[in-house]
C-alpha cells in the first residue's frame, strides 16, 4: 500500500521466500524470482540485447526485474556490482539498458530476502541500496504451538498451493493512490522530521537516516492509518513504524556494536525522548 520495497532478514528456513511468494499470489500480480548467487551478472537482472541473425538486429530480452512483484532471494549472496543493478529499478521504477529507458509495470515491488551477514558467502548490501527499502522485518523462529501448526498444515499439501488472488493489480494501485490522500497534519510531519534529524546527531550512530527515511516513515504511517480505518495519521502510527522503517538505514558506531546495541533498540529509545507535538491540543485531527 505504501508503494515501497521490503527487506526480510533472518536465518534460513523460517519462511522468508514463502512469505514473498504468498504476497505475490494473493495480490494477483505478475511474479518473477531472482535467485542471487555470487556468479549472477547485472544483465541477468535487468536484461540483455541479443543479436538476431535472421533480421540482423539486436533484440532486447527483458530480465526478471520486469515484473510487478519481484522476489530477490538471498540478495546478499550476490556481489555488490550485481546488487547495484537493482538501484534504478527500486527508486525510479525503470531500467536503462544501452541508453534506452523502459518503465516497469505498476504496481512494482521488490521483496528481498537475506541471511544474516555473519553467514558464509554473504556480501553486505550497499548503504544506497538499503536506503531504498521501505522497511526491514525479521521473522524469527515460531513458538512450539506455531511450529506444530506448520507440521499439520503441510502434512498433505503445501498451504501455498491453496492461495488464490484476493485483489487485482489495479486494486493495489488504487489503494496506493488512496494512501497518499490520508491526512497528515504539519505537526505529524514535524514529529517525523525531528525523529529522523536526531539520528544524524547521535553518538551511538556513525550514519543517520537520509530524507528518504522521512519520506518512507511518512508514507508508511499514512498506510497504517488507512489499515486502521482512519483517514488521518496519529503519532502512534509513527512511533510503531519508526524502528522498522529507519533501523536498516543507520550505521551504529563501533562502541554501540561492542555493547551489542542494535539499531532497532536505538530507534525505540530515541522515539521515547522526542515529545509528541500538540499532544494536549491534538491538532493533528484538524483539517
Amino acid at each position: 500500500m505504501s508503494g515501497g520495497h521490503i527487506l526480510v532478514e533472518d536465518v534460513p528456513g523460517v519462511g522468508k521466500t514463502i512469505l514473498a511468494r504468498s504476497l505475490a499470489i494473493s495480490s494477483g500480480c505478475t511474479f518473477k524470482r531472482i535467485q542471487f548467487t555470487p556468479d549472477l551478472l547485472p544483465t541477468d537482472v535487468s536484461g540483455v540485447s541479443i543479436y538476431n541473425q535472421k533480421n540482423g538486429e539486436f533484440e532486447f530480452r527483458e530480465g526478471p526485474i520486469v515484473s510487478q512483484v519481484v522476489l530477490a532471494d538471498e540478495i546478499n549472496r550476490a556481489t555488490p556490482k550485481t546488487q547495484s543493478a537493482m538501484l534504478e529499478a527500486m527508486e525510479e521504477k525503470q531500467v536503462t539498458m544501452e541508453g534506452i529507458t523502459r518503465n516497469l509495470p505498476r504496481p512494482f515491488m521488490v521483496i528481498a530476502t537475506q541471511n544474516p551477514i555473519e553467514y558464509e558467502g554473504t556480501f553486505p548490501l550497499p548503504e544506497a541500496q538499503l536506503d531504498r527499502f521501505l522497511l526491514k522485518v525479521n521473522l524469527g523462529y515460531p513458538d512450539e504451538v506455531e511450529e506444530i501448526s506448520i507440521l499439520n498444515n503441510q502434512s498433505q499439501i503445501h498451504p501455498i498451493d491453496n492461495i488464490s488472488a484476493v485483489v487485482t493489480p489495479q486494486m493495489v494501485t488504487d489503494m496506493q493512490d488512496t494512501v497518499r490522500s490520508v491526512y497528515s497534519d504539519n505537526l505529524i510531519k514535524e514529529y517525523i522530521v525531528k525523529i529522523v534529524a536526531q539520528t544524524r546527531n547521535m553518538l551511538e550512530l556513525n550514519l543517520g537516516s537520509s530524507p528518504r527515511g522521512s519520506i518512507a516513515l511518512h508514507r508508511a504511517s499514512q498506510a497504517l492509518a488507512l489499515l486502521r480505518d482512519r483517514d488521518y495519521v496519529l503519532p502512534d502510527d509513527v512511533k510503531q513504524l519508526a524502528p522498522s522503517i529507519l533501523s536498516h538505514r543507520l550505521i551504529p558506531s563501533p562502541s554501540s556494536r561492542m555493547n551489542g546495541l542494535e539499531p532497532e533498540q536505538i530507534i525505540k529509545d530515541l522515539v521515547k525522548t522526542i515529545p509528541i507535538p500538540g499532544e494536549k491540543s491534538q491538532n493533528w485531527l484538524r483539517r
